[in-house]
């Protein structure tokens, strides 16, 4: 039986409920996940590369253990579809949270499509209390000094507590 290998990439900046509920869904229907922190320069992220990467491996190490067995948080500055050739990902997960994610998020997997036939996206929706919740909104409330624990996990909270003192 073949294993069906994922890459979920985002900037996760920092990860938040919503991005965690979409790779418990995703380990439901992959065998092996890669969690693919982006090193994109174009983005302003708040937090540097090591602390991304470091916020999610403390997430991702909360979970059951027949979940984060399937996990592996890693690194990447490359196209994506680079990316999933390099570690023999055939498939993208990508989360919905709006519908204003779509347009974005069709266009982008058709650019993948164009690039690699082979790699499919996989779209996954957050659960309803988890639609409404971005990196960016967390990160704004919380510069504001607002609560913002029903958002994002506890590693998440820890560093934007001490980045917003």
């Amino acid at each position: 039986m073949n294993k069906k290998t994922a890459l979920y990439p985002g900037t996760f900046d920092p990860i938040t409920f919503g991005h965690l509920d979409i790779i418990k869904r995703a380990s439901k229907i992959v065998d092996h996940i890669y969690v693919g922190v982006a090193n994109n320069k174009e983005k302003k992220c708040l937090f540097s590369l090591k602390d991304r990467i470091d916020i999610v491996k403390k997430t991702i190490s909360s979970l059951p253990k027949q979940i984060k067995n399937k996990i592996k948080v890693v690194s990447f500055d490359m196209l994506t579809v680079n990316y999933c050739k390099k570690i023999n990902a055939s498939i993208i997960i990508r989360g919905l949270r709006v519908v204003a994610d779509f347009e974005y998020e069709f266009q982008l997997s058709g650019m993948n499509s164009k690039l690699d036939k082979n790699i499919q996206t996989i779209f996954l929706t957050a659960d309803i209390e988890n639609q409404a919740i971005s990196s960016r909104m967390v990160k704004e409330i919380a510069s504001l000094k607002g609560n913002v624990s029903q958002f994002a996990p506890k590693p998440a909270l820890m560093y934007l507590k001490k980045k917003f003192k």
